[in-house]
C-alpha cells in the first residue's frame, strides 16, 4: 500500500483506469476487469464525469455510471474513487457553481456519499483560481468530497493554487495527474515533480503505457498504418528510438519473469513522488500485467538502464 500525498488514503500502487468502461468494454467486461482488480489485490479506480462522452451515443458519465453501478452490486469492503470535473457536456469548466453542480451529479451516478479524490481535470483559466479552489474547498468542507487533487495543471498553477488554499484556509491538493511515462519525461521531471516534492503532493501519472506502446504490442515503426485508435495513438512512439525502450524493457522484464508492460509501470512507480500509475484494461486478460506492474521491484541499475535508453522525447525527436 501507498500514500496518496500528504493524505489519510492508502492505496494500491496501481489505479484501475475507467476511461475504457462505456467504450471499448461495455458494462459486462468492465464488471469482469473491475472484480478480476479487486480479486488480485487492486483498490483504487480512477474515472471521469467525461468519460466516454467521445463515443457515438454516449453522452458523458457512462463509465461512473457502471462503476456505480459496479459499487452497488459488489460492496465491496474498501474502494478509493477519484473523478474529475471540467470536461463533461453538461458541466464545462470550472466556474464555482459548475464545480458544485458535476459533483453532485458524480455522486448520483457513482451512488456513494463522498468522493475520495476529486480532480480539476484542465485547468479553466477564464475562471479566476480563487473561485475554483473556493468551490473544491467548499466540497471539502461540506463532506461531499474527501480529497483535492489537480489534473493537467502547469507547475506555476499548482503552486498557484496551493497558496490560495493556504491563503484562505481550505484544503491543499494532496495530488496531480500528468501525462508521464517512459517515452514522455521531460515536461513532468523537469517541472511537474519539483513542486509535487515541494508541496507533498503525490503523482498518479495517466497514459502510464503510451496507448499501448509500452506493451510491446506495437514493435514495428508502420503502426500509423493501423486503424484501431489505440494503434494510432501508440503511433508517434513507434520510432527506432522507442522501439529501443521496448527492447530494454523486455530485456529487463525477462529478468524477473515478467512482460514488458508490467515492467513499463514497475519503472513508473520507481520515479520520486509516483503514488500510482494509471492504467486501463479492456478484458480480464490484461489485467494481470496491471497487477504484476504493482508488485514488480525493479533493482537500481534496472531502473538506470530504462532511463538512459529514454532519455529521448518524441516531440523533440
Amino acid at each position: 500500500m501507498t500514500r496518496i500525498g500528504n493524505s489519510d488514503l492508502d492505496v494500491f500502487p496501481l489505479a484501475l483506469g475507467g476511461n475504457v468502461f462505456g467504450w471499448t468494454a461495455d458494462r459486462d467486461a468492465s464488471f469482469a476487469v473491475l472484480d478480476a482488480f479487486i480479486a488480485g489485490g487492486g483498490d483504487f479506480v480512477d474515472t471521469a464525469d467525461s468519460y466516454s462522452s467521445w463515443v457515438p451515443g454516449n453522452a458523458g458519465g457512462e463509465s461512473e455510471t457502471i462503476i456505480g453501478e459496479w459499487l452497488a452490486s459488489r460492496k465491496p469492503s474498501e474502494v478509493v474513487v477519484a473523478t474529475k470535473v471540467s470536461q463533461h457536456p453538461d458541466f464545462s469548466g470550472l466556474s464555482g457553481s459548475n464545480v458544485r453542480r458535476a459533483a453532485e451529479a458524480s455522486l448520483a451516478r457513482l451512488g456513494i456519499d463522498a468522493i475520495d479524490l476529486y480532480y480539476a481535470h484542465f485547468d479553466d483559466e477564464t475562471v479566476p483560481l480563487e473561485e475554483t479552489v473556493a468551490a473544491f474547498g467548499k466540497l471539502v468542507t461540506d463532506g461531499l468530497v474527501r480529497n483535492v487533487a489537480v489534473s493537467n495543471y502547469t507547475a506555476d498553477r499548482i503552486r498557484e493554487w496551493v497558496e490560495i488554499a493556504d491563503r484562505t484556509g481550505v484544503a491543499r491538493p494532496v495530488a496531480v495527474q500528468p501525462h508521464y511515462n517512459l517515452v514522455h519525461r521531460n515536461v513532468v521531471e523537469e517541472t511537474i515533480i519539483p513542486v509535487a516534492q515541494e508541496f507533498g503532493l503525490g503523482l498518479v501519472p495517466y497514459y502510464s503505457l503510451a496507448s499501448g506502446f509500452l506493451t510491446g504490442k506495437y514493435r514495428s515503426t508502420d503502426a500509423a498504418g493501423q486503424s484501431s485508435p489505440r494503434a494510432q495513438g501508440a503511433a508517434k512512439y513507434a520510432t527506432e528510438a522507442g522501439l529501443r525502450v521496448i527492447d530494454a524493457l523486455e530485456e529487463v522484464g525477462r529478468a524477473h519473469d515478467e512482460s514488458i508492460a508490467a515492467t513499463a509501470l514497475a519503472w513508473l512507480r520507481a520515479q520520486p513522488t509516483v503514488v500510482a500509475p494509471i492504467a486501463s484494461a479492456s478484458s480480464v486478460e490484461q489485467v494481470p500485467d496491471l497487477l504484476a506492474g504493482a508488485r514488480l521491484a525493479l533493482s537500481a541499475d534496472e531502473v538506470q538502464l530504462l532511463n538512459r535508453v529514454s532519455e529521448w522525447s518524441p516531440a523533440q525527436a
